[in-house]
């Protein structure tokens, strides 16, 4: 199941293998996004990718993002047996992610130096 959808100004395209996403975990992807909107201003897009292996005996479940910022676009990823806890552990890999990376840019000068 593939779906696309813009909230705030941004663009959250979902990609689940062989899954369909039902309303709650919608909703879980779209608060997950708007609370990582907080950390950074600049989130243009967000792609989100679900993934169940059925034939793996534990760690089956897959969830992985990739946000579209000026810069390197940040990715996390992880592996587990429930998609919403997922979806948090991938939520705070990310605003680790952003906050390390907006440390970094406020410590250059205007020439790209860091001090």
């Amino acid at each position: 199941m593939n779906y696309s959808e813009k909230i705030t100004g941004i663009n959250i395209n979902v990609q689940a293998v062989d899954i369909t996403i039902d309303d709650d975990l919608k909703e879980t992807i779209r608060k997950a996004i708007n609370r990582l909107s907080r950390f950074h201003d600049k989130i243009e897009w967000a792609d989100v990718y679900f993934e169940d292996k059925k034939e793996k005996s534990t760690d089956q479940k897959q969830v992985s993002i990739r946000l579209g910022i000026p810069g390197n676009d940040p990715f996390a990823s992880e592996y587990g047996d429930n998609f919403h806890a997922l979806l948090s552990e991938v939520e705070d890999k990310l605003r680790k992610a952003i906050g390390k990376e907006i440390r970094f840019f406020s410590l250059m000068d205007m020439n790209g130096f860091v001090f």
